[in-house]
């Protein structure tokens, strides 16, 4: 698939998001919709997996480390071909199986239950290490909100991922600059977030993760690098390709109205 197909498909994936939370009447737009570029990299060109075979041995994983960005992750299986679109617009209900955050065993496609910031990138890193003890050449992708940055166990995993040498291990920072309290340098400062990487041994990609081209140009330098972890950087925009919801804090965990859900799906080139 080329970039601009990539890039249709992500607009699809942030027209999906939309719809589930708005349906739900809850839920967290502004990280999904920051992230959903590269998420849509990772499922539909960069990853080795099978839709039809959601368990197949071998296969790459991606965390969702930001586990309230779920609605991306369902949004982009659902496109994928895991399950139907539809199913996603179940968000949320009590009776359904797409909960506000990942849960393994409920969802195709989903290799860990995420939501407590900072787990699923120490889970990765353990993936990624029993993927070398088993000699398999499956990769291990994880993605964490920069905010998310400022727990301790984030840089505990780091430290032992580098440890470890596992250069089948790639970290993508969601790098918005907001989280739900508002401007990260305001809560609590986690830059610079290229030099951290680099100080605990991982090597280190700073791109803007919004431009197809290099995210997939990132994964590919990845794929080069022997014997340490890679951690992207990528500068994203919260709420991007919704206009009222871009760099807005405010819509970090917060539905729609109707009239608000139907012109973001316009601006995204989608239908109600």
């Amino acid at each position: 698939m080329d970039y601009k197909e990539l890039e249709k498909t992500a607009a699809r994936v942030r027209t999906d998001v939309i719809k589930a939370v708005y349906n739900a009447g809850s839920g967290h737009p502004g990280g999904s919709l920051s992230s959903a570029d590269i998420v849509t990299a990772l499922y539909f060109s960069e990853m080795n997996i099978d839709p039809k075979n959601p368990d197949m041995k071998g296969r790459d994983r991606l965390v969702l480390s930001k586990g309230h960005a779920g609605p991306v992750q369902y949004a982009a299986l659902a496109e994928r071909g895991y399950f139907p679109v539809e199913d996603i617009m179940s968000l949320r209900r009590i009776d359904g199986k797409f909960q506000g955050h990942p849960c393994k065993g409920k969802v195709p496609g989903i290799e860990m239950s995420t939501g407590s910031l900072g787990q699923g990138f120490s889970v990765a890193g353990g993936m990624a290490l029993a993927e070398k003890l088993d000699n398999s050449s499956a990769r291990v992708y994880v993605i964490l909100g920069d905010g998310e940055l400022q727990e301790g166990i984030v840089w505990e995993a780091a430290m032992s991922a580098a440890h470890y040498g596992l250069d089948n291990l790639v970290a993508v920072v969601d790098n918005n600059g907001l989280q739900i309290d508002g401007k990260n340098d305001d809560v609590m400062k986690v830059a610079p977030i290229a030099d951290k990487f680099k100080s605990f041994g991982w090597n280190v990609i700073s791109i803007d993760g919004h431009n197809m081209k290099e995210i997939l140009d990132a994964f590919a330098k990845a794929r080069t690098v022997q014997g340490r972890p890679t951690a992207i950087i990528a500068k994203t925009v919260k709420g991007k390709g919704v206009s009222f919801m871009e760099n807005q804090a405010g819509w970090h965990g917060k539905a729609p109205s109707e009239e608000q859900a139907r012109q973001a799906v316009e601006e995204l080139g989608g239908e109600w």
